[in-house]
């Protein structure tokens, strides 16, 4: 059954980039200790990255940071989706408009201009299509941004929320949440590291 699982780096102060994120500093600054962990050798970390690349039906994600990973300085060979794990999901991106060219036309892309929920039953068909190919369940996974992964939240598209906490104060930046209806968590599993702490809930 595939479910719709939004996966992100948050720090301890509730912020997912630092201050000043922008096309060229995607994570804002002090940003980058929000991934450390993405790149990590500890053999927890780099399964829960694999386990989480090979759920990946479909990816959602929004306009902003797709500008961010199709930039210039964004994702190459090594710092792709995954982190360099073997997984090429469809990319479905919420957008008023969609760019005029793609830099990494070598990925499948997908834009949605009529809203978030669309964004995500455009991704429950491309990850069923995949788990119908594959013969496994595959997941929509909500990569963020903050504001995408928040509004999703609001608006109970989500089944399960994954935070990897990283043992970082940033002071400010783009927070997880800016409000919106109470959300019960059940949690389903803790893993501690040495740069993260990650966690699974099932959204109620």
């Amino acid at each position: 059954m595939t479910r719709i699982i939004a996966d992100i780096s948050v720090s301890l102060d509730g912020f997912v980039t630092g201050p000043d994120p922008g096309p060229d500093n995607g994570l804002g600054t002090g940003g980058d200790a929000l991934h450390t962990w993405a790149f990590s050798d500890d053999p927890d970390d780099r399964r829960v990255l694999r386990e989480a690349t090979d759920r990946s039906g479909a990816v959602v994600l929004g306009r902003r940071l797709f500008d961010v990973v199709d930039g210039p300085g964004g994702w190459d060979d090594t710092t792709g989706y995954g982190a360099g794990e073997v997984g090429r999901p469809a990319f479905v991106v919420v957008t008023s408009s969609p760019p005029g060219s793609v830099r990494l036309a070598g990925l499948d892309w997908t834009f949605v201009t009529t809203g978030l929920s669309d964004a995500v039953t455009a991704a429950r068909e491309r990850a069923e299509a995949a788990s119908s190919d594959s013969g496994n369940d595959l997941d929509v996974v909500l990569m963020g941004g903050g504001a995408t992964v928040g509004s999703a939240l609001a608006a109970g598209l989500v089944d399960a929320l994954t935070l990897h906490l990283a043992p970082v104060v940033l002071g400010a930046g783009t927070p997880l949440s800016t409000g919106g209806a109470p959300r019960t968590l059940v949690r389903r599993s803790v893993t501690p590291t040495s740069t993260s702490t990650h966690l699974t809930y099932d959204v109620v």
